[in-house]
């Protein structure tokens, strides 16, 4: 046998990653910062299906499925989703609930990470790290609601979805008018609870206005470059990637088919264009990974809940038949990205960056200010 520095990881699949970044892998700390950790059970109560989920039924999860998130090597997750409407504060408490009940229900195999010394303890332990977060900030009536959610372990919070809310403007919204007084107050409140600040889905106005705002710095937390895929509302422009770098936030790349290109095939050479762009407009200390899907994606979701799914979001999203990105679309992606980076020419030291080392550091500034 000739070893030429490649392995077959895993036995289901052919696929082979290279001893290198296998290695890098396996010793880095990795950090999603999106992975809603299970796209069916989150999405299951609001489409309706009463059907148990591993939430409402801890039970379901069993370690066989808990070894298919150490199979994947990702340490920390953040686990926020999109709430709106006029019963959001009863709906972010119940998520929250059904969260502490299952983290607490698992604690042999989950920890709720609230502070930066949470994430080396949830790698050091072999427990997966949960930082529980929120797509929107319209639970918070008032600020005194930031406080509460914190105390009930809320620690990144997006200030607007796709649309408008009382805080600013999200980014399929008509128009954008950025942040309102009221917003101000509530990042003025984040800062002193030392919740973090995500942009991920602000409209362009409110996306700068929150790096002007805020006395911490700022997370895209899930995005992509407009550069690349110009048309697409939900990527970010190069004025808000540098503005974020010079807060000293982190920008997570997602792994959502249409907001990575426009053009067919979209393959994880795209992807990887996005992770090359950030890290030469501002360096590769300000990119992370924000994948926006969960261990498996989208398209392994039943056919009736993706175009349900779909079917929430304006035109301009403009889905395709795929949502997942040909070649990260499994859940050993962190092994595909990596060799990628490798390919791409990236040291081992900017590699453990981009995987977890750059949102691990300004979480710790957020956190800890």
């Amino acid at each position: 046998m000739i070893n030429r520095g490649w392995f077959q990881l895993f036995a289901e699949t052919t696929t082979k990653y290279s001893v290198r970044a296998i290695d890098l892998v396996e010793r880095g700390t990795i950090v999603d910062m999106l992975n809603p950790f299970t796209l069916l059970g989150v999405l299951a109560p609001f489409k309706g299906d009463k059907r148990p989920t591993w939430f409402t039924d801890p039970e379901t999860f069993t370690p066989a499925d808990f070894q298919r998130f150490k199979d994947s090597r990702i340490d920390v997750m953040h686990i926020g989703v999109g709430t709106a409407g006029p019963n959001a504060y009863d709906q972010v408490m119940w998520f929250l609930g059904l969260w502490n009940g299952f983290i607490a229900h698992h604690g042999e195999q989950l920890m709720r990470v609230d502070d930066a010394t949470g994430i080396d303890t949830a790698k050091s332990s072999g427990k997966i790290g949960i930082i529980l977060g929120l797509q929107n900030s319209e639970h918070f009536r008032a600020p005194d609601d930031v406080d509460r959610f914190y105390q009930l372990g809320q620690r990144v919070s997006l200030l607007t979805y796709n649309s408008r809310n009382l805080i600013g403007n999200g980014s399929t919204e008509r128009r954008d008018d950025g942040i309102s007084d009221f917003g101000v107050s509530i990042i003025e409140r984040m800062n002193k609870v030392r919740m973090a600040i995500d942009v991920a889905h602000c409209g362009d106005r409110t996306t700068l206005d929150a790096f002007e705002i805020s006395k911490a710095p700022v997370l895209i937390t899930h995005a992509n470059c407009r550069a690349l895929n110009p048309d697409q509302p939900r990527c970010k422009t190069d004025e808000a990637i540098r503005k974020i770098a010079a807060k000293g936030g982190v920008m997570g790349i997602t792994g959502v088919r249409n907001f990575v290109s426009a053009r067919e095939p979209t393959t994880i050479e795209d992807l990887l264009n996005h992770y090359d762009h950030v890290a030469k407009l501002v360096g590769v200390e300000h990119v992370g990974v924000g994948s926006d899907i969960d261990l498996d994606g989208y398209d392994a979701l039943p056919e009736d809940y993706k175009k349900w799914l779909m079917a929430l979001y304006k035109s301009s999203y403009a889905f395709r038949d795929k949502m997942d990105i040909d070649g990260a679309n499994h859940y050993k992606r962190m092994f595909d990205i990596t060799d990628g980076l490798i390919r791409r020419g990236y040291s081992d030291a900017d590699i453990e960056l981009i995987l977890g080392g750059n949102f691990r550091r300004v979480l710790k500034q957020i956190w800890s200010a």
